[in-house]
């Protein structure tokens, strides 16, 4: 029982024979998981540093739509400053808001620069290799 009355949980008894070192309940894992995180965030960030994202021109469902989806969120505003609880201005304004959010998510155009073989190669082995040793190491033994 603890100071409250609660009976005591045996998760303290479990980790009584833990280490630092061992992250997952694997033995020495915290070399493995360290060096397999820094080879995993050096890998990932090559990688995406790699990957170029463009724009283009606005179509929305259609060529020059624009004005289409800027007008729920138009009407959702005027009705917002006529009547502040109006919750079918708090709709059109939340929808004409995701309307815009999603035609410029659509309008991106993402591509992988040109880069070497070897590059990419030396990215990817890193990143696969890092994310390995880190499942490796929260493996339980």
């Amino acid at each position: 029982m603890n100071a409250r009355g609660a009976p005591r949980s045996d998760i303290l008894e479990y980790m009584s024979d833990r280490n630092f070192r061992d992250v997952g309940g694997t033995p020495g894992g915290l070399g493995s998981f360290l060096i397999g995180l820094i080879l995993a965030c050096v890998g990932g960030y090559l990688l995406t540093n790699q990957v170029m994202v463009t724009s283009s021109y606005w179509s929305f469902y259609g060529a020059n739509t624009f004005g289409i989806t800027l007008l729920p969120l138009l009407v959702g505003v005027a009705m917002l400053f006529w009547n502040g609880r109006s919750m079918l201005g708090w709709l059109f304004t939340l929808a004409g808001g995701l309307f815009i959010l999603a035609g410029v998510i659509a309008n991106l155009h993402i591509y992988f620069a040109p880069t070497s073989l070897f590059n990419t190669i030396v990215m990817l082995v890193m990143l696969v290799g890092g994310l390995t040793l880190i499942a490796r190491a929260l493996r339980a033994a």
